[in-house]
């Protein structure tokens, strides 16, 4: 009988040992989704390949969409996004001119606070100076990119 409850017992410690294993493994990595408007794709480009640079002080795991989805259906498009924003823990937002007029990246955040992540948006420069979209609350924090390691952390 003393067998059978502490099997139980020791359900926690190997999930215990899972979560420590998949830190380990990712090296540190945060899981990140980037929400940004297409226009921005070169922009946004560009951070990634900072982020990759061995200098940097930014490591992450990209979940964003790298390339459109093969369909012009929302639904399916949403559902698509959706998994890749259930699979990280932050969704960085790139603010631009062109983030306010964006439906989809105003979604994606929309999405990423349901489903209970960290929302950080960040923009090049010492200070943003454009139009804030009308959803980005005061919840959400707005760093400069070269601050963003230290908000990750």
């Amino acid at each position: 009988m003393g067998g059978s409850s502490s099997g139980w017992s020791r359900l926690g410690d190997v999930r215990a040992l899972e979560e420590k294993a998949k830190a380990a493994l990712q090296g540190g990595k945060r899981n990140i989704f980037i929400s940004f408007a297409t226009e921005n794709m070169n922009e946004v480009n560009l951070l990634r390949a900072h982020a990759k640079n061995e200098n940097s002080d930014i490591e992450f795991n990209d979940h964003s969409i790298q390339e459109p989805f093969d369909s012009e259906r929302a639904e399916y498009i949403k559902h698509k996004i959706t998994e890749r924003i259930t699979r990280t823990s932050t969704c960085v937002v790139y603010l631009s001119e062109n983030t306010a007029q964006s439906r989809w990246v105003e979604w994606e955040v929309q999405k990423s606070l349901e489903l209970g992540k960290r929302v950080i948006a960040v923009h090049t420069g010492d200070c943003f100076e454009g139009n804030k979209p009308s959803w980005l609350d005061g919840n959400i924090k707005i760093v400069p990119w070269a601050k963003l390691a230290v908000e990750l952390k």
